[in-house]
């Protein structure tokens, strides 16, 4: 039986999480890194042979770490529309939308993706980080007038959802984070592969678009094969209850060698993402950002609908002086990391918030916010690295596209 070690202030420190797949990453000698309390794979291998399997064959990626809230019942969708920045209640039945989860002055609690798995059906999968913070706003926004008049006035029939009935009762949201597993397949032969694994019913992905989501099965349990993805790659995310977890990787990776898959971690999905535009909470989002500063302004619901944060964000629009985000690129190898100091001339103006040697591209590449003034595309800034000022370009989000 292992202890928690006492933390600097006395109080034990939390044990570390682990995923179902803990085992199977052992077995394939990961290294592991604290990643918002759990104990996740950084890399198997080769940082770069991962990145590049990506984008050329696949990578497959444990995100089981996520969290994920089952919002269901009569009013569902409208506490949605109200709880997040986006219009959700508009969405089919088996289509996914991003959006975010706004504090009251506007900052950004979290970015989420909806999927709608059926009428006032829901599933919110959030950041692993942000967890506790989604489930306390969630659990207070119910109670909101009108919100708490609307939202579980009559019970809904209930729905299968990985092996447990839910809605069946008045309208709820539910935390069921620790009885899902979640997998991605990310790269250009990622549908073979989801075609090729033995025990999975891929019929549902015929038809199957982008941002979309299809309940099937894996050796007779469900499942849910969404088309979504953190790479800028078209790939799937699958959702399994924990006792299947292993099972369904390791089909995966079987269907996945002989087409070139390669097992991913944490150290690949960042600078996969960050080629693609793609921000993550805690570099380019946060309580301090309004969502118009890191680009997201489109992902806020227009008209005179109410949402948490509305008024705020109506307050801040006619505000020129705050500062946004920009993509940089730079010459040579030397790349800005994260917190690194962007100047123009001898005034420093910003700071990076993500930043790499791209392993697509072949030269350096950042995110940083600017001053308004400076963000047109073509400004030449420049990035502190490590004492030496290495000129950087303002470019245009994001940094890869796809072929399609």
């Amino acid at each position: 039986m292992t202890t928690a070690s006492p933390s600097a202030s006395g109080a034990a420190a939390p044990e570390p999480r682990f995923t179902p797949l803990r085992g199977i990453h052992e077995a394939l000698g990961a290294t592991f890194t604290d990643f918002g309390g759990w104990q996740m794979p950084v890399r198997y291998g080769s940082d770069l042979a991962e990145h590049r399997a990506v984008r050329e064959a696949a990578g497959m990626f444990d995100i089981s770490h996520m969290a994920e809230f089952l919002v269901t019942g009569h009013g569902a969708g409208a506490f949605l529309d109200y709880a997040l920045a986006g219009t959700l209640s508009t969405l089919a039945v088996g289509r996914a939308k991003y959006s975010l989860l706004l504090a009251d002055d506007g900052g950004i609690i979290d970015d989420v993706i909806v999927y709608c798995l059926g009428p006032e059906w829901y599933l919110v999968i959030a950041n692993a980080g942000n967890r506790d913070a989604v489930a306390a706003a969630f659990a207070e926004r119910v109670t909101r007038a009108p919100i708490a008049a609307a939202f579980g006035a009559e019970p809904l029939e209930g729905t299968m959802f990985l092996g447990g009935i839910v809605g069946g009762d008045l309208a709820r949201v539910e935390d069921v984070s620790d009885a899902c597993a979640l997998i991605a397949v990310q790269g250009p032969r990622a549908r073979e592969i989801i075609a090729a694994a033995e025990g999975l019913d891929a019929s549902a992905l015929d038809g199957l678009g982008y941002y979309a989501a299809a309940q099937s099965t894996f050796d007779g349990e469900p499942l849910l094969l969404a088309r979504t993805g953190y790479t800028g790659e078209d790939g799937y995310e699958l959702l399994v209850p924990n006792a299947r977890a292993a099972q369904l990787w390791e089909a995966l990776a079987v269907a996945g060698e002989p087409l070139g898959m390669l097992p991913a971690g944490l150290a690949s999905r960042d600078t996969l993402r960050l080629e693609a535009g793609m921000p993550l909470y805690g570099h380019e989002l946060s309580r301090d950002v309004l969502p118009a500063q890191a680009g997201l302004g489109r992902v806020v619901a227009q008209g005179e609908g109410e949402f948490v944060g509305r008024e705020a964000l109506l307050a801040a629009a006619s505000d020129a002086s705050r500062p946004v985000l920009v993509g940089l690129v730079a010459e040579g190898r030397r790349a800005g990391r994260a917190g690194y100091a962007v100047f123009d001339g001898e005034t420093q103006v910003g700071e990076v918030t993500s930043g790499a040697l791209s392993p697509t591209l072949g030269h350096p590449i950042a995110m940083a916010f600017v001053p308004p003034a400076l963000a047109g595309e073509g400004t030449v800034l420049s990035i502190d690295v490590r004492g030496t000022k290495v000129p950087a370009t303002v470019t245009a989000l994001p940094f890869y596209r796809r072929k399609k």
